[in-house]
């Protein structure tokens, strides 16, 4: 096994590399990246600094997406989960800072869908409490936009849907309510739920297909991508987060 490729079965391949660095993905190769970046609201990551200056950050986002563009298919899709907007450290438009980064990486813009993670009730930051002087909003929501490489139209691949009509029906409405997920249950610091790669894969993808998360955490994606017959491929920096998704994909959960 190649000296930085932490797990490889069947199914799944866990790199252990900074993805800026790593040369195990072939250009083109990918069907559908989906992946939830560093938020930048200051995360203690064991390898990455989530506390940079928001000019910073936004030059990350053009590199990462950069490097994602190169790596997609020319029918390729894009599933970025995003915060909407984010007040730690100054009010900030994310989502639509994010999109418009995306496009300027070269993807096209396809849709938004909006996460209802019903998690109001975390909030500890009102802004002034009970006053017009300067109160907080805040929309307890995260976006999935949905972007695509050359071509919407997909025609490679084993052009096998396993999408239900119920499903479909369902997931075609850009409102999607599902809770996230424990942070003490999969031992990392920012996780997302299984169900949201999953959807985006039985959505945007047909069996068979290749998917990458380029900051795979605790490996919800390439669990999703087990669950529906997908390839996964995983790249994470930290080695404890890498035994951790290996972990999760060998018990199945």
């Amino acid at each position: 096994m190649a000296k930085d490729v932490f797990f490889r079965d069947g199914q799944s391949t866990i790199i252990n590399e900074d993805l800026f660095a790593t040369r195990k993905i072939p250009k083109g190769s990918i069907d559908l990246v989906v992946t939830s970046p560093p938020y930048n609201v200051d995360i203690p990551y064991h390898s990455h600094n989530d506390h940079l200056t928001y000019a910073e950050y936004l030059d990350f986002s053009s590199r990462w997406m950069k490097r994602c563009h190169g790596w997609l298919k020319a029918n390729g899709r894009f599933c970025l989960n995003i915060p909407l907007d984010k007040n730690k450290g100054g009010q900030q438009s994310v989502g639509a800072d994010l999109t418009g980064i995306a496009k300027e990486a070269g993807f096209s813009y396809h849709a938004t869908i909006v996460w209802n993670e019903g998690n109001i009730s975390r909030r500890t930051a009102w802004g002034s409490w009970l006053s017009a002087s300067a109160p907080f909003v805040i929309a307890p929501v995260e976006l999935i936009v949905v972007l695509y490489k050359d071509s919407w139209k997909k025609t490679s691949g084993s052009l096998k849907s396993d999408i239900t009509k119920e499903e479909f029906i369902a997931w075609t409405n850009g409102l999607w309510t599902f809770n996230g997920e424990s942070k003490k249950k999969v031992r990392h610091p920012a996780p997302f739920p299984v169900e949201l790669p999953l959807r985006c894969m039985k959505l945007f993808s047909f069996v068979g297909d290749t998917v990458l998360d380029p900051f795979m955490g605790s490996g919800s994606t390439l669990l999703a991508a087990v669950r529906c017959q997908r390839i996964g491929v995983g790249i994470e920096i930290d080695t404890r987060y890498c035994g951790i998704a290996r972990d999760r994909i060998e018990n199945g959960c």
